[in-house]
């Protein structure tokens, strides 16, 4: 016969490891890296194309261009494609510099993420191109576009999260560009996220850059 006894040995403690997915060494440069990398893209393009116009209106040349017989779409895309391909040869160089210099983790396919960055920059030239056509000069253009910017980081979600935020700071950082490049960039190169992660959020930038160069195209006066 089998004696089971009355005592039962219970633990004496009970050791909880915690796991931090992601950033494992909680290094602050693994979270930080890629969202001022976003910044830099952001600013550099949206600045040099914000100063664009105005800087051919100051020294007399867009009268010359009006005559011509180009239309404005093509005009537009002519002032765009510079600076398009400047925003991507400078995310190349924060890419390598983030490598070499910080160590970052590139866990996703960077090729998505060179997509998705073909797209926004094309959200950032066209508010750029949008506000040089309604200033006069340069120094205009740089307070206005500086003006959205510093609100446009501070609603990212790059040094304060987005949940933590009231609720309707949440439904106006919906209409921030900035805060869809910061959350698409730290899932592709921290989380390894694929397409079908970041689909929603490129459709939203898709969309907003329609409506953007739309906007550029739009209030570009020839008068030709």
């Amino acid at each position: 016969m089998i004696q089971i006894s009355d005592t039962v040995q219970k633990p004496n403690s009970i050791d909880s490891i915690p796991l931090f997915w992601y950033n494992q060494t909680l290094n602050y440069k693994t979270f930080m890296v890629p969202g001022i990398l976003v910044l830099l893209v952001t600013m550099i393009t949206l600045f040099l194309s914000g100063m664009n116009i105005v800087r051919e209106k100051e020294i007399g040349t867009l009268e010359q261009i009006n005559v011509t017989p180009i239309k404005k779409h093509h005009f537009i895309i002519g002032k765009l494609f510079p600076f398009w391909v400047l925003g991507m040869g400078l995310l190349t160089i924060c890419l390598l510099l983030a490598k070499v210099i910080f160590n970052t983790p590139m866990l996703g396919n960077l090729g998505l993420l060179y997509a998705y960055t073909s797209v926004y920059i094309l959200v950032i030239l066209g508010m750029g191109l949008f506000i040089s056509n309604f200033t006069d000069t340069q120094q205009q253009a740089m307070f206005i576009a500086w003006f959205f910017m510093v609100i446009f980081i501070l609603m990212s979600g790059l040094f304060t999260p987005i949940e933590s935020m009231p609720k309707w700071a949440q439904l106006l950082t919906e209409f921030n560009p900035i805060k869809y490049f910061v959350e698409i960039i730290r899932m592709v190169m921290l989380k390894g996220s694929g397409f079908t992660d970041i689909f929603p959020l490129a459709i939203k930038t898709l969309v907003y850059a329609i409506i953007m160069n739309g906007l550029a195209v739009w209030s570009y006066k020839k008068t030709a």
